[in-house]
């Protein structure tokens, strides 16, 4: 009777056990650092404090729980463009010509050589199309003005952001003809005489 009552309380664990073991990542990092390079050359770099990784029969991801922060460079290797989000999720069960990353909370695309700011609640990246959007409020904010309205498309580097319904009023900055920008991220400063 005790070893009948042993093997059938120890099946039950088992199964509990089984279970659990199927909501936990099969794989777990902190601190990442991904860089992409193509040619020899540096085209991204990303940081997450923590991903996670699910894989199960009908669904595969990776989570960053932890919020993500992907900084990208143009063809002189300059940083263009820094995209930060409280959460994003990528699909690893990908379609064959899309490769969606979603990234929620607090989302900003900075590009710094156009001096453009986007803020958003939720965004979609499509990497292997190059394009990013949202169909969320927007805010755009530049050296030419303010802009606000709902859904948003661009290219990854968010050169030319559009957004799709823009609301009635803005705001418009006129510029001085003495004012000059300097690009604080990528100045290396004067030269030094020797």
């Amino acid at each position: 009777m005790v070893a009948f009552l042993v093997y059938s309380c120890g099946g039950k664990l088992s199964q509990a056990d089984l279970e659990k073991l199927s909501s936990l990542p099969v794989q777990s990092v902190t601190d990442m650092v991904v860089i992409q390079n193509e040619n020899g050359r540096l085209v991204m770099r990303m940081e997450a404090g923590k991903m996670e990784r699910y894989d199960r029969d009908t669904v595969a991801f990776e989570s960053f729980p932890s919020g993500i922060t992907v900084y990208s460079y143009n063809e002189d290797e300059k940083l263009e463009t820094i995209i930060t989000a409280d959460r994003a999720v990528h699909d690893s069960k990908q379609k064959k010509d899309m490769d969606i990353w979603n990234a929620y909370g607090n989302v900003v695309v900075e590009n710094l050589i156009n001096h453009q700011v986007l803020e958003t609640d939720t965004l979609f990246w499509d990497s292997g199309n190059e394009r990013i959007w949202t169909e969320s409020y927007v805010q755009l904010y530049s050296s030419d003005g303010y802009m606000q309205g709902y859904g948003m498309v661009s290219d990854q580097k968010a050169r030319n952001s559009i957004i799709k319904k823009p609301f009635n009023s803005y705001g418009y900055v006129q510029k001085d003809t003495t004012e000059f920008a300097v690009d604080t991220v990528n100045f290396i400063g004067p030269m030094l005489k020797n």
